[in-house]
């Protein structure tokens, strides 16, 4: 109730007012849920190792002090093929698309942990820069810490911005004594956000700086028009985006792990710095757009998709039979997961009760973190009727 009257009620405003709508994009799975989280420094988005964890868009609100970030957590952009496949609902291919269309700053996130994946931005990822030229963007490199050889760093940065920065060229500079265990330094230009030492905002190698300069660096020497005149970037047509690999339009570059939370404060600080004058939309206790509800129904599916094998939870079908709150504000839900085959439903329950009831105790615990409050959470499990 009181989540209900804060949505529904007009939000408190300072006296100068600032916000920032931010839509994170990128390929399925590449971690933007976790990053969404560790910017509002509490778990409220669901995440898994399995894609399309994220089913529709969801908003994460950050309240500092003058300043709100409203934080647009999107499905990962994928094609009707795709979403056939997984039985997706026609919101997972629009959703991504509607959230650009309010955004005043795009992340693209990209997972430097795939190297099927990660010298390229999908083509999904492309056609939606493209489609919107005039939002500005910035990279956000993530996993940088699953890569063992750093040096590659300068090669996917290279790659996804088409060798463009801000309106700058980058230049990869060779040195003889090529050193794969050297640190990373991208001499990009620093932000405010970032401590003087470090080159790159976000970047966890800048105070390497020395051992980084017998390696491999890039160099950004030559204006290249674009974002960095003023211009904006042109409107790219299908046949460009066939050749291109990357996006030459990104105002920054940020390399983070978000799962260990390492340099997210970094790009927090720099999304507070772009927020512009305006009134907040949000009141300042208030988290999440998501409804208590919503909150428990994406925790409880990311343990399915974290326990039950192949498409087995994509078939899941969540229904909350009780939800009330005992005399100490302890919260008692139980949900009913419908199964549509009895095979489904011996695999939800596990031998023994041993899967539902490690689902149960997990979940349990991730909603007492989110609501701050005992929580008492048990599960049925029913074949479909």
């Amino acid at each position: 109730e009181e989540q209900k009257r804060l949505l529904e009620n007009r939000p408190d405003q300072p006296p100068r007012p600032k916000v920032l709508r931010v839509a994170i994009i990128g390929a399925p799975n590449a971690g933007k849920s976790t990053l969404c989280n560790q910017l509002l420094g509490r778990k409220v988005f669901p995440v898994s190792r399995k894609v399309h964890t994220t089913r529709c868009k969801a908003r994460g609100v950050i309240t500092h002090e003058d300043t709100q970030l409203i934080i647009l957590d999107t499905p990962g952009l994928t094609n009707p093929i795709k979403a056939k496949r997984h039985n997706l609902e026609e919101a997972m291919l629009t959703d991504p698309w509607d959230s650009m269309k309010h955004a005043d700053l795009v992340l693209v996130l990209v997972d430097v942990s795939d190297h099927w994946t990660r010298n390229s931005l999908s083509k999904e990822v492309l056609r939606c820069l493209s489609q919107f030229p005039h939002i500005p963007s910035v990279l956000v490199l993530n996993k940088v810490d699953v890569l063992k050889k750093k040096f590659l760093l300068l090669e996917i940065a290279t790659d996804l911005t088409e060798g463009t920065v801000n309106g700058r060229k980058l230049e990869v500079k060779s040195s003889p004594k090529q050193d794969s265990r050297s640190s990373v330094k991208l001499p990009l230009h620093p932000t405010q956000a970032s401590p003087p030492e470090s080159k790159v905002p976000g970047s966890p190698f800048g105070q390497e700086k020395n051992q980084a300069q017998e390696g491999s660096g890039l160099d950004r020497s030559s204006e290249a028009g674009g974002a960095g005149t003023g211009e904006g970037p042109e409107h790219h047509g299908a046949k460009d985006l066939k050749d291109m690999k990357g996006w030459p339009h990104f105002q920054e570059i940020f390399m983070l792990a978000a799962l260990r939370g390492e340099e997210v404060d970094t790009l927090k600080r720099y999304l507070l710095m772009q927020a512009k004058p305006g009134p907040w939309e949000f009141h300042s206790d208030v988290l999440t757009s998501q409804s208590p509800q919503e909150v428990c129904d994406n925790i409880i599916r990311e343990k399915l998709l974290e326990y039950l094998p192949l498409e087995v939870p994509y078939g899941v079908t969540q229904v909350t039979d009780v939800w009330e709150e005992g005399q100490c504000g302890e919260l008692l839900i139980v949900q009913s997961l419908l199964v549509p085959r009895e095979s489904h439903k011996r695999m939800l329950i596990g031998r023994g009760g041993r899967v539902i009831s490690r689902i149960a105790q997990e979940a349990g615990q991730d909603l007492m973190n989110a609501f701050l409050c005992e929580v008492h959470l048990k599960l049925k499990v029913e074949v479909k009727g």
